[in-house]
């Protein structure tokens, strides 16, 4: 049986990345790669990147699995639509998933080697991830809300 708290981390995180992955939804491919500035990420960007940053961090790090994560890519990413980004979601749900039910209280005491922050608790880890993905909700509720804006479409009611 897993960790409450890990239950606990993993039930936030899932819910941040569903609402992400709900902005996705109706958009065609001309909707999911707008980007409202030159410089700022498209909702594709942000589902992609946030998914990969979960991936990277839970399976990666506390999990001690080989993740071949190429981040830099993640901010190019450009979909002809969300079926894509939504299997990878669900394939990376199922995994994640499966490897935090082996782990207890000691694993989040516990110290890792974290390729940007050096050490870091498995707790913190978590707190970290749960923290990136909310911030990412933000920005796809707030992208999809100007793309609507500037598409001349009404903005669809948010579901909390």
């Amino acid at each position: 049986m897993p960790d409450n708290e890990v239950v606990m981390f993993w039930r936030y995180i899932k819910s941040s990345v569903d609402r992400i992955i709900r902005c996705l939804e109706g958009l065609d491919e001309a909707d999911l790669n707008w980007r409202p500035l030159d410089n700022a990420n498209s909702l594709f960007v942000i589902a992609t990147h946030t998914i990969a940053n979960i991936e990277a961090n839970i399976l990666g790090v506390l999990c001690l699995q080989k993740i071949d994560r190429h981040r830099e890519e993640e901010f190019k990413a450009q979909g002809s639509s969300a079926a894509p980004i939504l299997q990878k979601w669900l394939d990376a749900q199922d995994n994640i998933s499966l490897h935090l039910m082996n782990l207890t209280s000691k694993d989040l005491d516990k110290e890792y080697d974290h390729p940007r922050r050096e050490k870091i608790t498995g707790r913190d880890l978590l707190i970290v991830v749960a923290r990136h993905a909310a911030e990412h909700v933000g920005h796809a509720e707030l992208t999809r809300d100007l793309l609507f804006t500037a598409r001349g479409r009404k903005i669809p009611e948010r579901e909390f």
